[in-house]
């Protein structure tokens, strides 16, 4: 019987070394291609959160910073063709990752805590304004994939929403930031005048926290404007905004069933394409039902809160940088008055249910 040593001699050298050349390669290759990417993207984040330290930043998400330095970045000096693979694994894998984590900033006892009635005001906003979204940019010609972007990103949780959404809608990465741009604006608006809007409409804390918890856009714009008017307002608004947070999960989960039904009915040199449904969103309800379940210490969910949050700026710091603005000045302005068109809807839509059912 031939021992380990003979058979390791009659294995040529030359096979040997091809093999060790061929994984140094592959490593290299990782290391050139992904690293670099990755590099600037996070370079970018950094920039973005500490420009909110600056006077007149501090209104914006580091999210929504890391979007327009990106597109900034990209369309003056140029994304290097060396970063690509990074921006590309910042972008779909780390943004993935992040909206699973985002389950950690939720509970059901909290859901429970607004009550049957504000759920049902939240869940009917949200669905409401979606649908309403979606009918009006057929109506007025807007491209399906960025009319769902802008209704996600309008009834659910801005730019967070957005992003869950397009890895269902497959969209293009221009539109995505259009989306996120316009999302970020009118959101900004109603974070700076919702609670002056408070006692001319006549609603006391509880009221106003529901209102602005089940219609400004993002969490931050919702925790600014809520603790604006009140503590009480602002934990309820909170409460709220989370709760629509985790109405993303079932949203994306009919996206891609709506996604797949439309693959059956193209050619059949199409059909073996069939959208993924997304294992995040499995995911980030399971984590939901974890946090709600066990008592996770606060220092480890803070963690999880900034992870999150860095890995949410970096992703949409990666679709700035892959950001044509020429592509995105040849949308037009449908798209925005669409955006705005939704802003007026939830915003009216939750009143007139605050004030008659909540």
């Amino acid at each position: 019987m031939p021992s380990l040593t003979n058979i390791a001699n009659d294995i040529p050298k030359s096979t040997i070394s091809a093999d060790l050349a061929a994984g140094r390669k592959r490593l290299d290759s990782v290391w050139n291609g992904i690293i670099p990417g990755i590099v600037l993207v996070a370079m970018i984040t950094g920039v973005a959160f500490s420009a909110r330290n600056v006077s007149g930043f501090a209104l914006f998400s580091p999210m929504i910073l890391a979007v327009v330095a990106g597109m900034v970045y990209s369309n003056v000096l140029g994304t290097p063709a060396h970063a690509k693979a990074g921006i590309a694994f910042s972008q779909k894998r780390l943004l993935r990752f992040a909206i699973v984590l985002l389950g950690f900033q939720l509970t059901l006892g909290q859901v429970v805590s607004i009550g049957a009635g504000g759920v049902g005001i939240v869940a009917a906003t949200l669905g409401a304004t979606f649908v309403f979204t979606i009918m009006l940019g057929r109506l007025i010609g807007v491209d399906s994939k960025l009319a769902q972007l802008i209704a996600a990103g309008t009834s659910i949780c801005g730019a967070s929403a957005i992003v869950a959404t397009n890895i269902v809608t497959d969209a293009r990465d221009e539109d995505v930031t259009y989306a996120v741009a316009s999302i970020t604006l009118f959101g900004t608006v109603a974070m700076l005048c919702f609670p002056l809007l408070a006692p001319v409409l006549g609603l006391d804390q509880h009221a106003f926290g529901l209102w602005a918890g089940a219609s400004i856009h993002e969490v931050a714009q919702v925790i600014g404007a809520g603790f604006q008017n009140g503590t009480q307002s602002g934990e309820i608004a909170t409460v709220a905004k989370l709760t629509r947070v985790a109405m993303l999960a079932p949203m994306v989960i009919a996206l891609g069933l709506m996604a797949r039904r439309g693959s059956r009915h193209q050619s059949s040199d199409q059909s073996g394409t069939r959208p993924p449904m997304p294992w995040f969103v499995a995911a980030f309800v399971a984590v939901v039902a974890l946090n709600s379940l066990v008592a996770i210490p606060a220092e480890v969910k803070t963690a999880m809160a900034l992870a999150t949050a860095i890995m949410l700026t970096m992703g949409l710091a990666a679709m700035g940088l892959q950001a044509d603005i020429s592509q995105l000045r040849s949308r037009g302005l449908r798209p925005l008055a669409l955006a705005f068109s939704a802003f007026l809807f939830i915003g009216g839509f939750s009143l007139m249910l605050v004030k008659f059912v909540g």
